[in-house]
């Protein structure tokens, strides 16, 4: 395992800075999350027509999930926990089931069957944080190397894409704006703005719709570009709109599966954050520990609503721009997301935001995952000269785009669906295991052990 030292001009202690550099460098965390975060209840309600996740709910859980995990992780780990990209195409899949139970449900009675299938995937880390604790990451890991996770990963973005181009033709100017604004501060951005370029994006071209408005500019349909009957209506203070999920073996069945690519994620964020921390927190407090905070906080905010939780890559950039490395700092981000929460006419602001941008925004999110998943598969050096890694590869990627509509079948009178994502990652889990020639051993390359995340900032 690699081994870390600590860095000589960090500040592991935020104390020493003072209280009112604590309070703003805890800001600039929440910016840093709060694009992205934000963006998840947004796609997930263009798939339920608007009857998708709480904005409000959604950082409730992003601030609670992160204190939560800081306390199971001994209050060690600097990590902020926002919604999680990866479950985007289970949500998608949920909202369209029409068959079983699902025929008659509107899109919002769909929604607490999929948060029921995240609970589900969020414990599901704590089996695999039982059996690290038991026979060492090493062993796990031959079982869920590179050419089993970034094909699972390629498809998460791939079977997304159309969803994107379907936002975007609702105004291809804004999209193009958006999409533009964030790969300009991607590339070129400079300091914090580098490291929230969602955040800049979503932000330039809602102002630029703003102004659209009022100099009477409709999109290519006629209507309007914004809609401000909700936000005049929305209260200034409230309490999110929490829900209790539902569980059916159905949408179990498409959202557990994803927990192979977060779980995976989780692990490469751990070792980005001890490698750029100088802290081996794999070790101490340990990655079963990481693990069973991560997630049972996804478990806990599925559990009354709210999205699965991942820890933020985006954070982590700001934690190598500022020097500064004391978890107290994350959890001032995490109080400020709690307190956000509880201004609904904060929310219908942002759930205003037009399918457009949404699209704009999507386009390079969607094709962005599909890409990271590449770069997983690069930075580990698969060898696709091995006909054995071709084979469990190229399976994957057949299952997990070609199986469409899924696979149905009945079990004692009960219908389940296996969605494409389920199969594919069925199948590359059990070609991985029987074919012979697997060398795969997670430490002897950290640079590739940490290229496993969703975000955009690595």
């Amino acid at each position: 395992m690699q081994q870390y030292e600590k860095k000589a001009d960090g500040i592991y202690d935020a104390r020493t800075l003072g209280t009112a550099k604590m309070l703003l460098l805890g800001l600039q965390h929440m910016f840093a999350m709060f694009g992205a975060t934000i963006l998840v209840p947004i796609l997930v309600n263009s798939y339920f027509h608007g009857e998708g996740l709480s904005v409000q709910v959604t950082l409730f859980f992003a601030g609670f999930g992160t204190l939560f995990f800081h306390f199971v992780s001994k209050r060690k780990v600097p990590a902020f926990l926002g919604s999680s990209f990866a479950f985007l195409g289970g949500f998608a899949t949920v909202a369209e089931l029409n068959s079983g139970i699902y025929a008659n449900m509107t899109y919002g009675e769909k929604l607490p069957y999929a948060c029921g299938g995240i609970v589900v995937a969020g414990l599901t880390y704590l089996l695999l944080a039982l059996v690290i604790k038991l026979v060492g990451v090493k062993r796990v890991m031959k079982f869920l190397p590179p050419v089993v996770t970034g094909p699972i990963i390629i498809c998460i973005g791939l079977s997304l894409a159309g969803s994107a181009i379907s936002n975007a033709n609702a105004n291809w100017f804004l999209a193009l704006i958006a999409l533009s604004v964030i790969i300009i501060f991607n590339i070129w951005g400079k300091g914090l703005f580098k490291i929230i370029p969602i955040l800049m994006g979503v932000v330039i071209s809602y102002v630029v719709a703003l102004i659209m408005m009022i100099t009477g500019v409709p999109n290519p349909d006629g209507s309007a570009v914004l809609n401000f009957a909700s936000v005049a209506s929305a209260s200034w203070i409230g309490v999110p709109d929490f829900q209790i999920c539902k569980f059916d073996l159905t949408a179990i069945l498409v959202m557990a599966p994803i927990a192979i690519a977060t779980m995976m994620e989780h692990i490469g964020d751990m070792s980005a954050i001890s490698a750029t921390v100088g802290e081996n927190f794999i070790e101490n407090p340990g990655l079963h520990r990481t693990l069973v905070g991560d997630g049972l906080a996804t478990a806990i905010s599925a559990m009354f609503g709210g999205p699965a939780n991942t820890t933020y890559g985006e954070n982590t950039g700001v934690l190598e721009l500022s020097r500064v490395y004391d978890p107290r700092v994350i959890r001032l981000a995490a109080v400020y997301a709690m307190v956000l929460s509880f201004i609904p006419k904060f929310a219908q602001v942002i759930s205003s935001l037009p399918a457009a941008i949404i699209g704009g925004v999507s386009f390079i999110l969607y094709g962005m995952i599909s890409a990271i998943g590449i770069r997983n598969v690069v930075e580990n050096k698969v060898d696709f000269a091995n006909s054995r890694n071709l084979i469990v590869a190229a399976c994957i990627l057949v299952c997990g785009l070609g199986f469409s509509s899924g696979l149905t079948f009945e079990i004692g009178g009960t219908s389940i669906t296996l969605t494409s994502l389920a199969i594919a990652a069925i199948v590359g889990v059990i070609l991985n295991a029987v074919l012979p020639g697997n060398d795969y051993e997670f430490g002897v390359n950290p640079k590739g052990d940490r290229q496993r995340g969703l975000t955009l900032k690595r």
